[in-house]
Order: C-alpha cells, then sequence, then structure tokens
C-alpha cells in the first residue's frame, strides 16, 4: 500500500470515529440564510438559492462576514471552505468561535493569504480570559483554492481539537486545575469573515494586497453544527449525556490513529510554535507549554 492510500485509509477511520457518535445533538439546517445572519457589507455576500453555499468578497470598498444566529457551549463545528485562489496575499479568512466579551474566549483558524505560487499559511490561536499570544502555523499538504476541505473545532470540557480534513492539527488540553486558561463559560458564536489583513498577515505586512487581482472570493458549504445550544445555563452543556456525546471519555484525549497524524503535522508541516518562542517570551514560556497536549 503507497502513502496516499495509507492515508486515505487512516482518514476513513477518522471519519468513521467521529460519525459513529454524532447523534441527536445536530442543530444545523446546512441552510445558510437560516442558520447565520450577515454581519456586514451584505452586498459582498452571495448565498446560493437553496442556501447550501455561501461566498465572500473582499474589493477595495469593504470586506465582509456573517455569523451564526445562536450561541454554543461545547460540541463539534466543521465548515467546508474554499479559499481565495491565486495571488491573494494580505488577504485573511477567519473562521472562529467568539464570545464577545471583554474578556472573551476565542478559537480561531485563520488563512493568510500569499502571493501567488506561494504556500497558504494556517494560523491556529486560542483566547482564554481574555488572554491570546498562543498562535501556531502550519502550511497545509494540499491547495485550499482548488477544491472544498473540511476545518473542524471538537470543543469539550478536557480538550480542544483543531482538524483539518479530520485530521488533528492542533490540541490545546484543559489544565485550568494547574493556572492554565481555558474555554469553559463563555458561549460562543461561530463567525466567518474575508478581510484586508496586509498589515500583519503576508511575508509580516510587507507583501500588500494588489487590488488589480481582485475582487478575492471565498467560498463555504456543507457546514455541521453539532454542539450544545446556549440557554443561559451551563450545566445542561456540561452534562455527560447521550445528546453531549462530546464529553464522552472516549473524546477526553486523541485516539491512537489522531496521535499518528498529530505528530506527522507536527513533523513536517509546523512552522511556527509559540511554545517554542523563547525570544518572544524571554524564556518565560506560557505555562501550558511544560503541560502534556494528550
Amino acid at each position: 500500500m503507497n502513502n496516499n492510500h495509507k492515508i486515505i485509509a487512516l482518514i476513513g477511520l477518522l471519519m468513521l470515529e467521529m460519525v459513529q457518535n454524532s447523534v441527536a445533538s445536530v442543530v444545523s439546517t446546512r441552510d445558510f440564510n437560516k442558520d447565520f445572519f450577515v454581519m456586514w457589507s451584505p452586498s459582498h455576500v452571495n448565498t446560493s438559492s437553496d442556501g447550501q453555499t455561501r461566498s465572500l468578497k473582499l474589493d477595495q470598498e469593504s470586506g465582509s462576514g456573517f455569523s451564526s444566529n445562536q450561541m454554543f457551549l461545547f460540541g463539534q463545528i466543521d465548515m467546508q471552505i474554499k479559499l481565495v485562489p491565486g495571488d491573494s496575499a494580505g488577504t485573511v479568512v477567519a473562521y472562529y468561535l467568539t464570545s464577545d466579551q471583554p474578556n472573551r474566549d476565542e478559537l480561531d483558524f485563520e488563512f493568510l493569504g500569499n502571493v501567488d505560487g506561494k504556500a497558504y499559511i494556517l494560523q491556529t490561536n486560542v483566547f482564554a480570559d481574555g488572554f491570546d499570544n498562543r498562535e501556531e502555523r502550519i502550511n497545509l499538504w494540499f491547495d485550499p483554492t482548488k477544491d472544498f476541505h473540511t476545518y473542524s473545532i471538537l470543543w469539550n470540557l478536557r480538550q480542544i481539537v483543531f482538524m483539518v480534513d479530520w485530521i488533528p492539527i492542533r490540541v490545546y488540553r484543559n489544565h485550568a486545575d494547574k493556572g492554565v486558561g481555558f474555554p469553559r463559560w463563555q458561549p460562543m458564536s461561530i463567525k466567518v469573515s474575508l478581510w484586508n489583513g496586509d498589515s500583519w498577515a503576508t511575508n509580516g505586512g510587507r507583501d500588500k494586497i494588489d487590488w488589480s487581482k481582485g475582487p478575492f472570493l471565498a467560498s463555504f458549504g456543507n457546514y455541521k453544527i453539532d454542539a450544545c445550544v446556549w440557554k443561559g445555563n451551563a450545566r445542561f452543556c456540561r452534562a455527560d449525556s447521550s445528546t453531549n456525546w462530546w464529553n464522552k471519555e472516549r473524546y477526553s484525549s486523541l485516539t491512537s490513529t489522531q496521535r499518528r497524524y498529530f505528530k506527522w503535522v507536527r513533523k513536517y508541516h509546523l512552522i511556527y510554535d509559540y511554545c517554542q518562542d523563547n525570544q518572544r517570551f524571554q524564556t518565560k514560556l506560557p505555562k501550558e507549554c511544560s503541560l502534556p497536549k494528550y
């Protein structure tokens, strides 16, 4: 079996693990018009007639974005995304969960555009109790502009797992008992946006948006919201029940298959990890950096 066949087989196992336990808590209609509202620039948001696909546009006039109607506390969110093709330097596609509070919690996917011919960079970040500075960056192992790929966040009381096509690329564990911030009380909404980040996003802000290559378009579809809808009481979302499948013990850590993939991503695709940046933190790395990831 060659490497490509092995990767396909392992992805199949990961998907099976997810599907077998995803029951009773799905709250999405898969209709963007019903589950989300436009945050800004409706003229730059285009939705298919059946509501199943949506695109965002960035030009010199404006970026654009949309947000979920509901807020959630724990669960799994999947979103299929096809990124801006061609020369996308300076553009940022953001897909994230946020509590929108002064001491906010937030879980970020940020796709940083690049000059034509160079790879996209995927940056993730975790805000807990208003503090962030937890950036990690990877190079993707495929061209994310050619087709849709699935980007997921699994969030429960024990861990947060960022996934790309079911492959875990980042794990942030709950070490609150050791004084490390972890999002566990504030409900969060789902937000998606496309905007001008050329002050920092590409080559440290040295590569700017080439507006002659615009407008810039990113597409979204086939999303799944399998999460606890916030009703004002965290007790229901923290409960161990058949509906809250993500709280079960088997999701408290990565499976052996997931660990294999996680190590592969870290070895071959990780290009920045705040936990390795001694210069930035003056050798006083955040406490979680010395604690287990799974």
